[in-house]
């Protein structure tokens, strides 16, 4: 009896010794697993499917049986995934929103073929992800260069897209300050000035998350970069185009984005009609992730309204 618990004893050391050492090379892997079991027992689905010739990793939330459907398509911005939706998926299916999130062309699980990642060509992405899934029209959310794609959506498939959902969105020329190279850190000081700018409220890294982290970034470097370089093109801003969009629209902007200032928000809601601006107290361009729950609130307030407001402005507060 004695060596089979010694036995049972030592194969407990060797599992916990193997998942120490797991965490430590690969903190992130380790992290995104938390989310997708978080996600996988809130009932949101994990799948693939083929959109336009290339094959595409998406998220799935259905609403309980007996609630009417409304699609909600949410769209993550540059080097970004659909997993950074997590805090808002499951409590907008709750609601009766059938949710489809996709990983961008290049980003995510999906594929990396050798293509510009032009704001056009993800926007083209997700009108054949539309196709696939069998929704004709739906309510489109996008954060950041996401917003700038669901914004570019709404004005060039005005039939696919029913309220339009913009967050800390990109999309229209502002003065930058950041260095071309910000979203392809290749150093510790790097990764902090990338942080710095996405979060008002930093929390330190220890060394071997900044290791796991930079090895992570290297990996997708290269579309991260021809992403940036399409952008800074400018061919596909959106200045010259705002008072087209015709779909009602919520703008939901941190207050301390130092990545796209509130500013930027600003002038969306004034170029865009039928637009409303809630502005998240003390978040900054993480708001939909940092601060989720007024978020939510923002987001759900808007699209469950029979008529949404239209041309006001609101403020919550930062906290989840």
């Amino acid at each position: 009896m004695k060596r089979l618990w010694g036995a049972v004893l030592l194969l407990i050391v060797l599992a916990a010794s193997a998942a120490a050492l797991l965490v430590y090379k690969r903190p992130l892997w380790v992290a995104d697993q938390q989310i997708r079991y978080h996600l996988w027992r809130s009932h949101v689905k994990s799948g693939y499917l083929v959109a336009g010739g290339y094959k595409l990793h998406y998220f799935e939330a259905v609403p309980q049986a007996g609630m009417p459907e409304r699609p909600l398509v949410l769209i993550h911005g540059l080097g970004s995934r659909g997993e950074d939706w997590s805090p808002l998926i499951p409590g907008l299916a709750a609601k009766g929103f059938h949710v489809y999130v996709p990983d961008l062309l290049g980003y995510g699980r999906s594929q990396q073929p050798d293509v510009d990642y032009s704001v056009g060509l993800e926007e083209k992405v997700v009108v054949d992800f539309l196709d696939a899934v069998h929704v004709s029209r739906a309510d489109v959310g996008g954060w950041s260069m996401g917003g700038w794609v669901a914004m570019k959506l709404a004005l060039d498939h005005p039939e696919r897209v029913d309220r339009l959902l913009l967050y800390d969105s990109a999309g229209m020329y502002f003065a930058t300050s950041f260095p071309p190279d910000l979203f392809v850190p290749t150093d510790a000081a790097g990764l902090d000035r990338l942080v710095a700018a996405i979060s008002p409220h930093p929390r330190p890294m220890k060394p071997f998350v900044v290791t796991d982290a930079l090895r992570k970034l290297a990996n997708n470097g290269w579309v991260v970069s021809r992403s940036m370089t399409a952008m800074r093109g400018g061919k596909d801003l959106m200045d010259f185009r705002l008072h087209l969009i015709r779909q009602p629209t919520l703008i939901v902007w941190g207050s301390h984005d130092d990545l796209i200032p509130l500013s930027v928000g600003e002038r969306m809601h004034h170029g865009i009609a039928n637009s409303e601006l809630d502005v998240v107290d003390g978040c900054g361009h993480l708001a939909p992730a940092e601060c989720w729950r007024p978020v939510e609130r923002a987001t759900l307030d808007f699209l469950l309204a029979d008529a949404p407001q239209r041309g006001g402005e609101r403020h919550f507060a930062g906290t989840n």
